[in-house]
């Protein structure tokens, strides 16, 4: 009888979520945690802090991401590179502008993700915001 109860390469075996953000009607909060979870592996019962057992997550149609109140246009991101003088900031709205929707709901789900050593695999490997346009069927 084997001693590893559910630990099995079935699993751990990773599934493609495809999430259509434009057609959802959640907020980019609720759709970034909801990744989060996914990506960490939270919604399957063998989960476990120090492995990583997530799933993929492709979405589609980043450009119709949906934001409460005023934040597309009151939010602001920073970025700093050490040197003095060189803090840089950047609104929502002109985020979306320049990279599209992708970047601000990779930049959502990355800070919902546990700062240890598995956020770089499940961050940059694993999230896939990309597509701007939605799927076309040939």
């Amino acid at each position: 009888m084997s001693q590893t109860l559910g630990r099995t390469n079935l699993a751990y075996s990773r599934k493609w979520h495809l999430l259509d953000v434009g057609a959802d009607s959640r907020s980019l909060g609720r759709l970034a945690s909801q990744i989060a979870i996914v990506l960490m592996g939270k919604h399957k019962p063998i989960w476990d802090p120090s492995t990583d057992c997530g799933d993929y997550v492709v979405a589609i149609g980043c450009n119709g991401l949906h934001t409460t109140g005023k934040k597309r246009f009151q939010k602001k991101y920073y970025r700093h590179n050490t040197r003095p003088g060189s803090l840089k900031e950047i609104t929502m709205d002109r985020m979306f502008a320049k990279w599209g929707g992708a970047e601000v709901l990779r930049k959502a789900v990355s800070g919902m993700l546990p700062k240890n050593r598995l956020r770089d695999k499940r961050d940059i490997f694993r999230i896939k915001p990309s597509f701007a346009g939605l799927i076309q069927s040939n």
